[in-house]
């Protein structure tokens, strides 16, 4: 549920309020009783959990592979090209 934000129009007085979208947007306020309106904010950032998103992280970085070593490669990805690999396309006929 979105957090909404409140200025009194007699008082001045700005407050927060916790409400679904369906509800009603709020009418008086809670220190003086007087009308209130409905402020647009800008909002919550986006919050990224977990890990990779930031070049501070620490963990396995993704192998490279040079240009010269591609030669070399089987199509299904494996280091050196085998005949027998299960799980090449190549070996089993398929292109």
């Amino acid at each position: 549920m979105p957090t909404y934000e409140y200025q009194c129009q007699n008082c001045g007085n700005q407050f927060e309020a916790f409400q679904s979208m369906k509800d009603e947007p709020l009418t008086s306020c809670p220190e003086c009783g007087g009308g209130v309106k409905r402020v647009v904010s800008g909002g919550a950032g986006v919050i990224f959990k977990g890990s990779g998103f930031y070049t501070t992280d620490k963990g396995p970085k993704p192998e490279k592979t040079s240009k010269k070593d591609k030669g070399n490669q089987a199509p299904c990805g494996a280091k050196e090209a085998k005949p027998a690999c299960a799980n090449c396309p190549a070996a089993s006929g398929a292109t």
